[in-house]
């Protein structure tokens, strides 16, 4: 694949226990021939063979098969960022993600992002459907709907655990809930990779037929506050709120226009990705960076900004300034 071209990105969703683990460990060991990197979902399911590793350097490692496997521990931006400076190791980029996860918000990233829509495109997605609890998942929750609604390929897996009559009317009824979606029956997950790569089937007016506000950016942050300050030290203080921490990023001369607002979220964006600070009651905090507020102890808690020169600030954080009296 020439350098330049976009890399075809796959997801690949499915709650636990319908065979994505089995899948992947197959794409990271069998001889294919495709230079893949899978990024694995947090909490890991897939255990890495140490013999088919042949390198290891940070979160990423490299499989004696020519593919690269890492693992989300935080933001898909960020890992994707970090994939990008290997570029000449893989053709193809293969994303888990969790059991519970709606496959659109991880969608939407190749959308959403200006650099990641440069040298990504999303190719399709694909959902593993367990044949043999599908009917029970599908009662208890919502995300196994979205998976189902938002696939390309509905893989239905575990077919030797239920017999040909109930396949057929568990096929019936994907086709219902999603009539563009090819379906694929399995054992074992044992699919050919191609089933999962270089599928051209992503169609974002469908998607945004299923989910008209697809394109509408999510943020991790829930509000913005904009203060013009001069040069002096400033007390922040919050009370007791939800949560024992509360992350925030301050962004120095932040604009009022929609244009500088939606900039600045763009770069905050960036800056949640990366690990916080963590900000002890009666500490500065840094200018710039992700941090978290330690809002556990009793009583309204106070931190300080330093200002050096006349500024407006921007405030972003992870809750509403009213959930935590937040008062500057």
């Amino acid at each position: 694949m020439n350098a330049t071209q976009k890399v075809p990105v796959s997801i690949l969703t499915g709650f636990l226990g319908s065979g994505k683990t089995t899948l992947l460990n197959r794409i990271l060991s069998e001889e294919h021939g495709k230079r893949i990197a899978v990024i694995e979902n947090e909490y890991g399911e897939v255990g890495i063979d140490q013999a088919l590793v042949i390198n290891a350097d940070e979160e990423i490692f490299e499989m004696s098969n020519g593919c690269i496997c890492c693992t989300v521990r935080g933001d898909l931006i960020r890992v994707l960022g970090n994939l990008m400076k290997r570029r000449d190791k893989f053709d193809y980029v293969l994303v888990e993600t969790t059991g519970l996860a709606d496959p659109g918000p991880v969608a939407q990233t190749f959308f959403m992002d200006d650099e990641i829509r440069s040298e990504f495109s999303l190719d399709g997605i694909v959902t593993l459907v367990d044949a043999a609890h599908i009917e029970q998942q599908l009662g208890r929750s919502d995300e196994s709907t979205e998976q189902i609604a938002f696939a390309d390929i509905l893989v239905l897996n575990k077919t030797d655990l239920v017999n040909t009559e109930v396949l057929d009317q568990l096929e019936a009824r994907l086709r219902e809930m999603n009539r563009m979606a090819r379906v694929v029956r399995s054992e074992r997950a044992n699919i050919s990779v191609d089933t999962v790569l270089n599928l051209g089937a992503f169609d974002l007016d469908q998607a945004l037929e299923r989910r008209p506000t697809f394109l509408e950016p999510e943020y991790p942050f829930e509000w913005t506050g904009v203060y013009c300050l001069d040069v002096g030290r400033y007390e922040l203080s919050l009370a007791e709120g939800p949560d024992p921490t509360m992350s925030l990023v301050v962004v120095p001369d932040q604009g009022t226009n929609d244009a500088t607002l939606r900039e600045s979220a763009e770069w905050c964006v960036r800056r949640y990705a990366e690990p916080a600070t963590l900000i002890h009651p009666g500490e500065a905090i840094p200018i710039g960076k992700h941090i978290n507020l330690q809002l556990d102890s009793a009583g309204r808690k106070s931190f300080f900004l330093d200002v050096k020169t006349l500024m407006r600030l921007g405030l972003y954080a992870q809750h509403t300034a009213e959930e935590f009296d937040l008062q500057l």
